[in-house]
């Protein structure tokens, strides 16, 4: 048996959450799960988006699909100009508050600080760059 999903239908929508096929038979044994009833449909359950740096995930709905079954169909938008500030100031604090390389400069595009160079790639598994302020450059070393 696939792990298959099936959901309750009330009135003509979906209702509560998803159940697994096995947890579904267990419940109620007399029921054909390749015949369901029409208060019973199968459910597809799909992963929520990536996020782009500036957008936010809105919610998901549980929406009929041609062949009878529900899907998840999750919903994001691009942040508000004030949102994306807010998002930027506590990016910008938190490097104050926990970081705090001067040198480093806010890159807008990605809302993360860039260091003066970019970090080198270490040739020895057994190494890598850490960066230092005073010389303002990144410094090999060796991992314990």
């Amino acid at each position: 048996m696939a792990n298959r999903l099936i959901i309750k239908v009330k009135n003509g929508q979906p209702f509560e959450h998803p159940m697994l096929e096995e947890n579904f038979v267990q419940c109620f044994p007399d029921v054909d799960v390749d015949n369901l009833p029409s208060e019973y449909a199968y459910f597809v359950r799909s992963d929520p988006p990536n996020l782009d740096t500036y957008e936010t995930y809105v919610g998901v709905e549980y929406v009929l699909q041609d062949d009878g079954s529900y899907a998840d169909v999750h919903t994001k938008r691009a942040m508000t100009d004030d949102e994306k500030l807010e998002v930027q100031n506590a990016e910008k604090t938190r490097w104050a508050n926990d970081v705090g390389y001067s040198s480093w400069v806010f890159n807008e595009d990605t809302c993360l600080f860039d260091p003066p160079t970019p970090r080198p790639v270490p040739t020895d598994p057994n190494t890598y760059y850490d960066w230092d302020e005073s010389s303002t450059s990144w410094v090999l070393k060796t991992a314990e």
